[in-house]
């Protein structure tokens, strides 16, 4: 989860930098051609900035993704051991009724098990 945070904070900190320095050249006391000349600069670099923002993204994207799906094996894999947990003791108990009703005890009625 904090790799998700520090992929946001760092695109953040690259967008907001982006912002500030726009900013900082219009208001910039340049000549019209000077501020022309770094705002072409700048927008020359804006595809490798958008370019590595989204390579930023996309590794915490696949980090996110690897760590959800290792939860998700690791939850199915104690869902298996709770249901064959569940079947042995069905079969268990199963087997105790089955001995309790058996024929040669015609006579005997079998009493509820008390749980605790």
């Amino acid at each position: 989860m904090s790799n998700n945070r520090s992929g946001v904070f760092i695109g953040g900190l690259m967008l907001g930098a982006t912002i500030g320095a726009l900013t900082g050249l219009l208001v910039a006391p340049r000549t019209g051609r000077e501020t022309r000349k770094i705002l072409k600069k700048s927008a020359n670099a804006i595809p490798e900035l958008a370019e590595d923002l989204s390579t930023s993204v996309q590794i915490q994207a696949d980090r996110l993704s690897a760590s959800a799906l290792r939860n998700w094996d690791e939850t199915l894999d104690r869902l298996r051991e709770a249901i064959a947990a569940g079947v042995d003791a069905t079969q268990k108990e199963s087997q105790i009724l089955k001995r309790q009703t058996s024929p040669e005890d015609s006579d005997y009625l079998p009493q509820p098990l008390e749980r605790s």
